[in-house]
């Protein structure tokens, strides 16, 4: 019961002081639940937070789901789910009842203009994290840049991405474990 109780206040609190999202969340994550806790790896975190960009919903929710579950099964998963999505819950419907008052005056709107630099500069940040644990030879890199092109170039779903790159994975890492 304990270790339920852990995972709902652990997860309210990276819910309740993550700004920017799911990607924002990683070096908060990374802190509490690899570095203080020990539920999960950087690899398993990394894991996570790939299979939760490629399944529907929110990055944040899905990777809450993953660590509960692996920490405390279905139960585990769901306590450390409503954890996470508690505290936006309260907060956005607290804002949600005064938003349409305020919206209009300068200093709201600039506040949320320097929000958003604010949540530019997190997510570089966990992208910098997720490059130096993810592209770590020739093959990843190569996939990247495939895969940066291709998303650039054009309108094709992250789907379609994320399996080709697990198909050039696959083949690619394959061929370079016959050739040693």
């Amino acid at each position: 019961m304990n270790k339920l109780f852990d995972l709902f206040f652990t997860f309210a609190r990276i819910g309740g002081l993550t700004f920017g999202g799911g990607y924002a969340m990683l070096p908060i994550l990374q802190r509490e639940v690899v570095d203080k806790r020990g539920w999960a790896t950087e690899e398993e975190l990394m894991d996570y937070y790939a299979i939760g960009q490629c399944t529907p919903g929110v990055i944040a929710v899905n990777t809450a789901t993953f660590i509960g579950q692996k920490t405390g099964g279905i139960i585990g998963g769901i306590v450390a789910t409503l954890g996470v999505v508690f505290p936006s819950l309260v907060i956005i419907s607290v804002i949600a009842a005064f938003i349409q008052n305020f919206a209009d005056l300068a200093i709201v709107q600039n506040a949320f203009a320097g929000i958003r630099v604010c949540v530019c500069v997190l997510i570089f940040n966990a992208v910098v994290k997720l490059w130096k644990k993810s592209v770590v030879d020739k093959i990843t890199l190569l996939i990247f840049l495939a895969i940066f092109a291709g998303s650039a170039l054009t309108d094709l779903s992250p789907i379609v991405f994320v399996i080709l790159a697990a198909i050039a994975g696959i083949v690619l890492k394959n061929k370079e474990a016959q050739k040693k």
